[in-house]
């Protein structure tokens, strides 16, 4: 058996600090396996190439794997200065010069174009897709001296029993919980709808695979037991799916009396007075809705099959439950012209107790449907480079004139997010004031009733 050191490259904090759960599940992976195993934390560890050195130095590791979450922050203002790849190649050409050892990388953004990440950030051999099934059957081909090749594909999507629970690092939670006040947890992988922006069915598949409901509550009393977990955040692609899993998950969770609170990821679509009630009384606090365009005409352009009818449906029962919600929405995608510029800005506006973070352009990603609208609209060649960022912006609008669009419309409202880093000063605020947590939810309140009031502090 050998000793492998997992290196979480991440140092994102945008919009929280998020756990390396990913690390944290292969380790549990490799350690069933008979290895012995260190998970090192790069953002928890400050960034510090020479603690990382002296770390690699100490446990002299016989593999190095790295995993890799996002390519960049997909913000068209900011995505060249938040270009993570560069940090990437570094940490490799770090590690190569401390040990002679495998150097082995995967991850979500590693999977998304495994071929030019690999031979940019100069790692010997790369892992696509889901690392359970395929990390220890590599590592062992490495140990017997065997020549392979250098990028290795899971075969077929893992079912929810398949799922492996993580090794959490005490010292890496409490380092979450205390700079984001929650830790994140997957109750299912994968997605069945086709936007064409995504690449969760690439990286997951394209249906929901969940894990089962009993396992997942195990792991939140686990947390509750092993680290005082009171918040988290479920990552799933979509938390309410129309098969009803997250609903049979929140009864569990009552019938439990888990009494956690926790935030997910929402379509806007299906939702329901009586399964708002349910998911608010197993927990639920806050909303984050993939509302993604302002306007029926570019939802379509993008595939979202639902419209902005749909949206205020949802949004109407979120308010009359009293649950703060935040829609994500993209201008200047397929189909976007000025005339849907104003129609959508003047369909934000029936979003009342509720945060609307808006982004200028969507980041076009390989084997996209976005990719194949950007050629065939002229925005880009077919053989466009994507391993820096690239963005669709509609051939009918003005970028600089929609951008001025946005902010005239928004000017004045604290719960109106442009450009997405004016969200990021005044979260960063917040935390200097204390809070931690998803923090938008602090800028909506109901009625006479200031969300303040619900506020967490640090301590």
């Amino acid at each position: 058996m050998s000793r492998v050191f997992i290196l979480s490259s991440n140092v994102s904090t945008d919009p929280y600090p998020v756990y390396p759960l990913g690390m944290a599940i292969i380790a549990s992976v490799l350690e069933e396996q008979g290895h012995e195993v260190k998970q090192y934390d790069f953002l928890v560890h400050e960034q510090s190439y020479p603690a990382l050195a002296e770390a690699l130095s100490v446990y002299q590791p016989d593999f190095v794997l790295m995993s890799l979450r996002n390519i960049d922050n997909v913000d068209s203002f900011s995505s060249d200065d938040n270009w993570y790849l560069s940090d990437a190649r570094k940490l490799v050409t770090e590690i190569k010069t401390r040990v002679d050892v495998p150097v082995i990388v995967g991850g979500p953004a590693f999977s998304i174009m495994p071929e030019k990440i690999l031979a940019y950030i100069g790692a010997d051999y790369g892992v696509v897709g889901e690392g359970e099934q395929v990390v220890a059957p590599l590592v062992a081909a490495l140990e017997r001296g065997e020549t392979i090749d250098s990028l290795h594909s899971s075969a077929q999507p893992l079912t929810g029993i398949q799922m492996k629970g993580a090794t959490l690092v005490p010292e890496y939670v409490d380092f979450y919980q205390q700079k984001s006040g929650m830790i994140n947890l997957q109750t299912k992988r994968g997605c069945p709808f086709r936007c064409v922006y995504c690449t969760y069915p690439g990286l997951e598949g394209n249906c929901f695979r969940p894990r089962e409901v009993g396992a997942v509550v195990d792991d939140i009393e686990r947390m509750q037991r092993d680290y005082g977990t009171n918040h988290l955040f479920f990552t799933d692609s979509i938390f309410n799916d129309s098969q009803g899993h997250h609903l049979e998950l929140a009864e569990e969770m009552i019938r439990r009396k888990v009494g956690i609170k926790w935030c997910s990821f929402f379509r806007p679509q299906g939702i329901t007075a009586e399964s708002l009630a349910l998911l608010k009384r197993s927990g639920l606090y806050a909303m984050e809705m993939g509302t993604d365009a302002g306007c029926d005409r570019t939802m379509a352009g993008i595939n979202k099959c639902f419209t902005f009818e749909e949206v205020l449906r949802c949004h109407k029962l979120t308010v009359e439950a009293e649950i703060p919600s935040a829609h994500f929405i993209m201008f200047g995608g397929p189909n976007e012209t000025p005339d849907t510029i104003h129609e959508g800005l003047k369909n934000i506006e029936q979003l009342d107790h509720s945060v609307v973070f808006a982004f200028s352009g969507i980041r076009i990603l390989p084997k996209s449907t976005l990719l194949e609208c950007a050629v065939a609209d002229g925005v880009v060649a077919a053989d466009v480079d994507l391993l820096k960022p690239v963005y669709y912006l509609s051939p009918d609008i003005d970028q600089e004139w929609m951008n001025q669009e946005i902010l005239n419309s928004f000017s004045g409202r604290r719960d109106r997010i442009f450009p997405p880093s004016a969200g990021q000063e005044q979260m960063a605020m917040m935390n200097n004031f204390g809070f931690k947590g998803i923090l938008w939810d602090q800028m909506v309140s109901f009625g006479n009733a200031p969300k303040r009031k619900r506020a967490r502090r640090n301590g």
